[in-house]
């Protein structure tokens, strides 16, 4: 009778106690569990009191001839509005969601940026380890062979993250100039990024590494292979396991450079209607519009390859940003590290820029996308995605972000308190 007594009640007495142990954690930093891509909806963010904040969002669009957009805003860690404007695909009529991923081009850098103080945490690096010579990450003989320069052997990983390497783009940003590439070197096909970076080693450094900085997507691509050499993985597949998985994040993905190359639920690219066709990026002799073929988008890797959502990049940000509603996947230290403000003419680690009176900023501009992460002094971040580039390039970020600032004081009090991180 006891033991049927005991049979009968254990299961009851194990989810009381499950019930008691969860409503004891209930204040504990949860990390969300969901597929943001997957549930977010539009309609989750319609609310009567933002609707004149929406339609100056729609006014900028018109004015700068944006296809489509996506906002997303997060405070304290919890994700209070995001929310997809115009069209995704236009062709196809469909809308733009908050679920909907789009090319995010140098906000990229975040992320690998993220993945080398993963590797710093793990020992596997160290900021101040150099990137090329005997004693360096690259120290493969074909690499080491191309260095006519001896100050490559300068180069440190941080050096390249906060674009101190020595690279310039007196010759073109070589990210950006595949065709040229092609012809000089009598290539038949576009070089891999391995290739790549032994012609590039070639040439003499325009500054000693670490007296001056250039902003240099060849600098990050060089990262990702820093991050390859060091775990013996693809880059993405280092940084979906380490970073994206971690944080949750589930849509991240490398972007490839044509429309039948596009991800499920990747929007449609658009540039400006007066904006002619170039040459296609392989030197096939083609013409063809710049955002699909005009440049080698999967060979920017670390430095301008992801596709991700406004969601889930603040999903991203939450987890490394220090706070406690959210558990960080870096710690406290490598937090510091990334967001430690040493000038206004020095680049932080990923980040633009992390003054602390103006906030964190990250940009990212391709042809047929902008980006836009404002992470505010006081915890609140607007992350501002589109679709379509402008003749305004980079320069649009500007604009953005004084947008940003505008709607922030309108309607921040106006915003709901929920979290559609859970």
């Amino acid at each position: 009778m006891r033991t049927l007594l005991l049979r009968l009640f254990t299961p009851v007495l194990m989810a009381v106690c499950a019930i008691a142990c969860s409503c004891s954690n209930a204040d504990d930093p949860v990390r969300p569990t969901v597929d943001l891509n997957k549930v977010l909806t539009n309609a989750m963010s319609d609310t009567s009191v933002l609707v004149p904040m929406e339609k100056k969002i729609l006014r900028y669009m018109s004015q700068w001839q944006l296809q489509g957009t996506q906002l997303a805003i997060m405070r304290g860690d919890s994700l209070l509005y995001a929310k997809g404007f115009g069209w995704a695909d236009k062709e196809k009529e469909q809308e733009m969601g908050p679920g909907n991923i789009m090319r995010v081009a140098s906000v990229s850098k975040l992320v690998t940026a993220t993945g080398i103080m993963v590797l710093q945490e793990q020992g596997r690096l160290s900021l101040r380890d150099t990137v090329f010579g005997p004693a360096g990450i690259l120290k493969d003989t074909s690499y080491c062979n191309s260095i006519k320069d001896k100050n490559y052997y300068k180069i440190t990983v941080e050096d390249l993250l906060r674009h101190r390497g020595g690279f310039t783009a007196r010759a073109g940003d070589p990210m950006f100039s595949t065709v040229s590439i092609m012809k000089n070197n009598r290539l038949s096909q576009a070089p891999d990024n391995r290739q790549l970076l032994k012609l590039m080693l070639r040439r003499k450094l325009s500054f000693v590494p670490g007296t001056s900085q250039y902003y240099s997507n060849l600098g990050y691509m060089i990262l990702s292979l820093v991050i390859e050499e060091v775990t013996g993985q693809p880059y993405e597949d280092f940084i979906q396991e380490n970073v994206l998985d971690k944080a949750g994040c589930r849509g991240f993905r490398i972007a490839g450079n044509y429309y039948k190359d596009r991800h499920s639920g990747e929007v449609r690219y658009y540039v400006p209607s007066n904006e002619p066709e170039v040459p296609e990026y392989n030197n096939s002799g083609d013409s063809v519009v710049r955002c699909y073929g005009g440049n080698n988008i999967t060979a920017l890797s670390g430095a301008g390859a992801w596709v991700a959502s406004a969601p889930e990049l603040a999903l991203l940000v939450a987890s490394i940003d220090g706070r406690e509603e959210i558990p960080d996947i870096i710690g406290k230290e490598s937090v510091e590290e990334m967001t430690r403000f040493i000038d206004k003419d020095t680049y932080s680690l990923g980040w633009n820029d992390t003054d602390p009176d103006n906030g964190w900023v990250r940009t990212g501009t391709l042809s047929g996308t902008n980006a836009l992460i404002k992470y505010f002094p006081d915890g609140e971040c607007w992350i501002f995605l589109s679709n379509t580039s402008t003749w305004k390039g980079p320069g649009l970020a500007r604009y953005t972000a004084a947008l940003m600032s505008e709607l922030r004081r309108s309607y921040s009090s106006l915003l709901p308190a929920r979290d559609l991180f859970h």
